[in-house]
């Protein structure tokens, strides 16, 4: 990769700059139109994305027709481009404290209100689906504020561009490096803390069902909720029409209540939270990120080949959302792919 200059991140800087502006210049629902154009002349040009994202659709939804997964394939990869190139930049300028309410309904996540007012610490977990970065920000905007783990960009006048946008009211964003510190202070404070909670665990995950195959998900989020005893909130800001215009909706509430007579508390958390987050994605899968490596990371026993241990089978049979069927087919998908040869996602 070449070595990053500051002649570099200037080229790529200023570029990003200029077309915001001109992106400034037109309405919202003009570029979220184009963009969602350029996303799918994009998915065209590079097929690899493209053949992943199917990939990944096909081995979650089965059922539906190859002209289906293409379609929502493409539609998820558009997507992308309009929260990446238009809403990323435009939520600043469109988004704030006198007009969020033109923009954002949260009347669907009433439920999760009363835990925003208690003046209690929280959880907020939300995936690569529908727009990530405004969850966090519409929440602090509407009079909530949050505090959101992220990992900086690469490029340093990038980063502190989009950060100004995101901090404009109210949300303060924490860098995924050295955060832990800053992370007890807020929630021994009574603040909220926001995750993006879909991201591949690596080698050493905990390995949950999330559509019926086993994936890496980070083991942190279970420990801070089990240590502090506060609820985990999982939810989406989730488009509704092809404009600056969505609804916040919730996947599940978890409160310790309910992981406190678990055998496994920690193991029940983390695949509750991807529950309520793949039951977002159903609602509406053109809104998520396909091409995303969910199920890079494999466990130990696919990867020396071995049949599932006993003591991940009773882990998975446990979890009360899962019927013996359902528990059954992810032992047996996962049993087959360590001895077979799965379709590689």
């Amino acid at each position: 990769m070449p070595r990053r200059t500051p002649l570099r991140n200037m080229a790529e800087y200023l570029p990003a700059r200029v077309l915001s502006s001109l992106i400034q210049c037109f309405p919202p629902r003009r570029n979220l139109e184009t963009f969602g154009h350029l996303g799918n002349c994009y998915a065209g040009l590079v097929r690899r994305h493209l053949h992943r994202a199917e990939n990944n659709l096909e081995a979650c939804f089965p059922d539906i027709g190859s002209k289906a997964k293409r379609q929502i394939a493409k539609a998820s990869i558009g997507h992308l481009f309009q929260v990446a190139a238009v809403d990323s930049v435009l939520m600043g300028r469109c988004i704030k404290p006198s007009t969020w309410t033109r923009h954002l309904d949260v009347e669907p996540a009433r439920d999760v209100i009363p835990l925003l007012t208690s003046g209690e610490p929280l959880l907020m977990l939300t995936g690569h689906l529908g727009n990530w970065e405004l969850l966090g920000y519409g929440l602090s905007v509407a009079g909530y504020p949050m505090h959101a783990l992220a990992r900086p960009l690469d490029n340093p006048y990038l980063n502190r561009w989009l950060l100004g946008i995101r901090e404009a009211w109210g949300l303060k964003v924490l860098t995924k490096w050295g955060a832990a510190p800053r992370m007890q202070a807020i929630l021994e404070g009574g603040g909220r803390l926001g995750f993006i909670a879909d991201q591949n665990a690596g080698d050493h995950g905990l390995f949950v069902p999330f559509f019926g195959r086993l994936a890496s998900a980070y083991k942190s989020i279970g420990l801070l909720a089990m240590q502090y005893e506060i609820p985990i909130v999982v939810a989406m800001a989730r488009r509704r029409t092809l404009d600056l215009d969505y609804e916040i909706v919730l996947g599940d509430i978890i409160h310790p209540s309910d992981w406190k007579d678990q055998e496994d508390p920690l193991y029940y958390v983390t695949a509750r939270y991807t529950q309520g987050l793949e039951q977002l994605v159903r609602q509406r899968p053109e809104q998520y990120l396909w091409i995303h490596r969910r199920w890079k990371s494999r466990p130990k026993h696919v990867r020396e080949g071995k049949t599932m241990p006993r003591r991940l089978q009773d882990r998975i049979r446990s979890l009360p959302w899962l019927s013996p069927d359902e528990s059954g087919a992810v032992i047996e998908r996962s049993n087959e792919e360590a001895t077979g040869n799965p379709t590689r996602l």
